[in-house]
């Protein structure tokens, strides 16, 4: 009985010290829903879909909002303005690295994705450079990947146009080129030690992806061999998932729209033909499979909140103050879906980069590999892979849909971390 009533005792305080903690915190801090102690505002939100249920939140407490995950307080962005301000106007104040805690638990603060500081300047600027000594922004990765290419087409012309489910192969082609640069090497598609390796970098992204509170503090870490391993593995994880994810998502959108696919087939007949193998130089010549590939990324929204950013020093923001150290989630859906900028933004349409001439047209608003200092460290290689693959695909091959292509959804199956597309198949048949 006496432990019962002590054991009563302590949750009583522990419930009043944070509510003691979060009343005096939430003083400064921007509005926000009434957090619950201990567990803050978990119950008030929709963890399959954190983006929806900040953009409803985001209606009643404007751009700037302030959510508890646990005790922890966590300040919203949503909307370009106030995203912009924060990732590319104050990009220092906003470059630490916020609360992540499954990927924290593997990487520990290390490598160029969780560290912070000082550490994260030196992992990210040793990782640029040794990508660029590897072969990245140069010819000789562009050789790689149009090589990868033909790698890829000769893997699905195997499937001999019958229904497959293209996620295994597609995550190859990506995986290939990372492999490349980092080991000089790449695998058959069919090789157990590439297979297994694919696997497991699939399992960590469907972790990813499901509803994470637990909580930790980063701390700074010399440069090291567990943080190069780290930051190898850093690589890997943004270099497949992303791009092969994205990949997928745009061969089910082409067959979902199948006059957008005509269109983009048509270009590619005129500028490059049947028999030569894409470049990066065609892009130039080839405005709609540029505009194509963009509103791929922007309407899928691969990650709808973004990586969680920090603030690394105590900053006034809009009028609030925010602490050091408070956890920063920018709503990237708010931006790349932002009605004033693309007309019907729920409607996939490549001509949301396209001027009425029909040239490409860039858009301030386009951060599908977020913005400032700690954008997507790999962009210039996804943004080449994703135009050369799908550009090659869609010289080689017919998309047929093994159902009616009214009947395709495109809804996401989970829209966490990531925002993943359903499993669908296809048939590709050779030109």
């Amino acid at each position: 009985m006496d432990l019962i009533v002590a054991l009563v005792l302590c949750l009583s305080c522990l419930i009043l010290l944070s509510l003691w903690k979060q009343t005096s915190e939430r003083a400064k801090l921007p509005p926000g829903p009434m957090p619950l102690p201990i567990i803050g505002n978990i119950l008030q939100l929709n963890v399959k879909d954190i983006s929806k249920s900040v953009s409803n939140l985001s209606k009643t407490y404007g751009p700037v909002f302030t959510l508890y995950f646990g005790m922890k307080p966590t300040v919203v962005l949503h909307g370009y303005e106030a995203v912009k301000e924060a990732l590319i106007d104050m990009g220092e104040d906003f470059a630490g690295r916020g609360n992540f805690p499954l990927a924290e638990r593997v990487s520990k603060g290390n490598g160029v994705v969780s560290s912070n500081g000082k550490m994260w300047k030196e992992i990210r600027r040793f990782c640029l450079m040794t990508l660029r000594n590897f072969g990245m922004g140069k010819r000789s990765i562009e050789d790689r990947i149009q090589e990868e290419a033909r790698c890829l087409v000769e893997e699905l012309r195997k499937t001999n146009a019958s229904p497959c489910d293209p996620t295994s192969i597609l995550a190859c082609a990506p995986c290939n080129i990372i492999c490349s640069i980092i080991f000089q090497n790449r695998f058959d598609y069919k090789d157990p030690v590439f297979l297994n390796l694919m696997k497991r970098f699939n399992e960590n992204v469907s972790i990813l992806s499901s509803p994470w509170m637990q909580e930790k503090h980063n701390q700074d870490l010399e440069l090291t061999l567990d943080s190069l391993a780290i930051t190898v593995l850093d690589l890997f994880g943004a270099g497949i998932e992303t791009t092969s994810t994205t990949l997928r998502y745009a061969l089910l959108l082409l067959l979902k729209h199948p006059e957008v696919t005509a269109k983009a087939q048509e270009e590619i007949e005129r500028v490059i033909g049947r028999h030569r193998s894409p470049c990066m130089q065609d892009k130039n010549h080839m405005p709609y499979m540029d505009a194509l590939v963009h509103e791929v990324q922007r309407y899928i929204d691969l990650l709808p909140v973004n990586l969680p950013h920090a603030v690394i020093r105590d900053i006034k923001f809009r009028n609030y103050l925010i602490p050091r150290g408070t956890t920063i989630l920018t709503s990237l859906t708010s931006v790349l879906h932002d009605s004033k900028e693309f007309s019907n933004p729920e409607v996939f349409d490549p001509g949301h980069f396209l001027d009425k001439s029909g040239n490409f047209r860039k858009s301030d608003y386009f951060m599908a590999f977020s913005a400032g200092k700690r954008a997507c460290a790999g962009e210039g290689l996804a943004r080449m892979e994703l135009f050369l693959f799908l550009t090659t695909i869609l010289q080689k091959f017919t998309l047929k849909s093994v159902v009616d292509p009214k009947d395709i959804d495109t809804t996401p199956v989970v829209n966490g971390f990531i925002s993943v597309p359903p499993h669908y198949q296809l048939c590709f048949i050779p030109l």
